[in-house]
């Protein structure tokens, strides 16, 4: 699929570890031009100067601050004439059992996990619709098809993805822009650091331990939708390691 890859303008959110950065690695071996976003600066610009600073450049981007996208997106746009693709890839994941009240937590994933895609849309979208191409790559979990105890607020925020990015893909029919939904299972990355509860941690720490697939796994899934043929749109996508049965 790498012929539909090679050349693209790609902007990646959450790109300085885990699943961002593996896709980053992955998709500039197939020929991307990438524009990467993170809190983290520093590991942007070094993943930026190993993968080649001709074709990959970066931009502290908090995904909560709808400023900070938008400058993203835009950097992209000025440096290369177009965006090709977005993936909406940034997310916390700080499981708790409802009654620990843990509400700043549950305001961190909301604002991470949702309002931030939703600011990458309203980024990319109007260059996409002038463009009249492009491609949103929104990243949910298995977490948005099956909730369990102690994911629930997260599990949420994950079900709105799928329910955004389905009526964004109907709206945006009139301007042959695709949109992908990835909805991973257990696969390596720093979402369980982001468990503040210290007993829930440790659980889901095990269970990764036990189960979780490299994050090069995701990588090639967002490199399978995006090498289709414009003509193909991949709408979902939900994998997850073969050991797991959650």
């Amino acid at each position: 699929m790498s012929d539909n890859i090679a050349g693209k303008v790609i902007v990646i959110t959450g790109a300085s570890s885990g699943l961002g950065e593996a896709t980053a690695r992955h998709l500039v071996g197939l020929g991307a031009k990438l524009v990467l976003g993170a809190r983290r600066l520093e590991r942007l610009e070094a993943l930026a100067w190993e993968l080649g600073q001709e074709r990959v450049s970066c931009l502290r981007t908090d995904v909560t601050d709808a400023a900070q996208v938008k400058a993203l997106v835009d950097h992209a746009v000025q440096r290369h004439g177009r965006i090709d693709v977005l993936l909406n890839n940034a997310g916390i994941m700080p499981h708790s059992p409802l009654e620990r009240l843990k509400i700043t937590d549950w305001e961190r994933m909301v604002d991470v996990n949702f309002k931030g895609v939703l600011y990458g849309i309203a980024a990319a979208l109007p260059h996409m619709q002038a463009q009249k191409s492009g491609h949103i790559i929104n990243v949910s979990s298995v977490a948005g098809h099956k909730v369990r105890p102690g994911s629930t607020v997260y599990a949420a925020t994950k079900a709105a993805v799928r329910m955004l990015t389905e009526g964004l893909r109907q709206e945006v029919k009139p301007y042959n822009i695709r949109t992908t939904i990835i909805s991973p299972g257990a696969v390596e990355s720093e979402l369980p650091g982001s468990i503040t509860e210290q007993d829930v941690a440790a659980g889901v720490m095990a269970f990764y331990k036990s189960v979780a697939i490299p994050a090069e796994s995701f990588a090639r899934v967002a490199a399978f939708a995006i090498g289709q043929p414009e003509e193909v749109d991949i709408n979902e996508v939900l994998f997850r390691p073969t050991a797991q049965e959650y």
